[in-house]
């Protein structure tokens, strides 16, 4: 009797909606290193989206499988890995695409998810929690003082960045393009909210830092709203590119031509590659820890969709406004068998 893995995959880049499609594989022989997850979760985030858009087309092989983080339980192990993992809740990290009933990944790269962790928290504690992470307290060592400005204020990622502005002391400024997130951003711990479709940006982030500018700022969108934060920066601050939400490249000789800023890119996963297994691990202990510790809450669920029926779960990520994560979910009854 074999197991079918029902799959979201894409074909060709373009509207997720169009673009993705369900198809049933059979599961492929573990290697001897790897575990097999049967999944329970997987959030829908921008970076799962982006992709199939084809921003990313240039290291993307078609056809691929959707998604990049979720939780499930190890069902199965290769010949060399420990059968002691079986039954446990675990994160299949680097591996396969985590929109599949089925995952397989490294077991030298599965994270464990500690008993008191809702699905809902350990579903996310992959792409925001570690980029963020790695970024404040690592690649850029905010520290108190230090005056950080963000775009896509309303963002999952913006929240991660909020709260540990409490934790490690640095001040942010955050622009939003709607008012619901203005509240809850003060709330988390935001030093100043700017709403773009309201305020010139460069007046006030020039008004509060008293014309000095801000230390770093962070592009989460690309494009033209991206530029407006280099312009923001105090002399010889640092522009750190993140993320590409309008699909749009920000025109890196214009702002090294105008701002003398040179082009600074964090890539998750060109850490992923050169960090150690170790070192990889250590991070994932340190978030799990700020986590246990209730320093840091993950994003509220708002929408959990079966998962044939994604494109619901899709059209709800789109909603104006919308707060929270939508999950993608599975059980037992979708599992095939023949």
């Amino acid at each position: 009797m074999k197991v079918k893995n029902l799959v979201l995959q894409y074909e060709e880049f373009g509207d997720p909606l169009e673009r993705l499609a369900l198809h049933e594989m059979e599961i492929t022989p573990l290697q001897p290193n790897e575990v097999l997850v049967k999944m329970i979760a997987s959030p829908i985030n921008p970076s799962d989206l982006i992709p199939i858009r084809g921003s990313y087309s240039h290291r993307i092989s078609l056809p691929f499988i959707a998604g990049y983080e979720g939780v499930g339980v190890i069902v199965d192990v290769g010949k060399n890995t420990s059968a002691s993992l079986i039954g446990k809740r675990a994160l299949p990290l680097r591996g396969e695409g985590t929109w599949q009933q089925f995952v397989k990944s490294p077991s030298e790269f599965v994270i464990q998810v500690p008993d008191s962790f809702s699905n809902d928290v350990a579903s996310q504690l992959y792409i925001n929690p570690l980029t963020a992470w790695i970024i404040c307290s690592e690649y850029l060592a905010l520290k108190p003082g230090d005056t950080l400005l963000m775009n896509a204020g309303g963002s999952a990622i913006a929240r991660f960045f909020t709260q540990l502005s409490n934790i490690l002391g640095f001040s942010i400024l955050l622009v939003i393009r709607n008012e619901i997130h203005r509240n809850e951003l003060y709330e988390l711990g935001a030093w100043k909210v700017f709403n773009s479709s309201t305020a010139n940006i460069n007046e006030a982030v020039m008004d509060v830092t008293g014309g000095k500018g801000v230390d770093v700022s962070i592009d989460s969108v690309g494009g033209e709203s991206g530029e407006l934060l280099a312009k923001c920066l105090k002399q010889n601050g640092r522009y750190l590119s993140l993320g590409l939400l309008s699909g749009i490249q920000v025109d890196w000789e214009k702002i090294n031509k105008e701002f003398g800023i040179p082009p600074d890119l964090f890539s998750l996963r060109r850490w992923n590659q050169l960090a150690s297994t170790s070192r990889w691990h250590q991070k994932f202990t340190e978030i799990i820890d700020l986590i246990l510790k209730e320093n840091i809450k993950l994003a509220k669920i708002n929408g959990k969709y079966k998962f044939k029926d994604f494109k619901h779960a899709l059209h709800h990520t789109q909603i104006p406004g919308n707060k929270g994560k939508v999950l993608l979910t599975h059980d037992l009854n979708d599992i095939r068998q023949q």
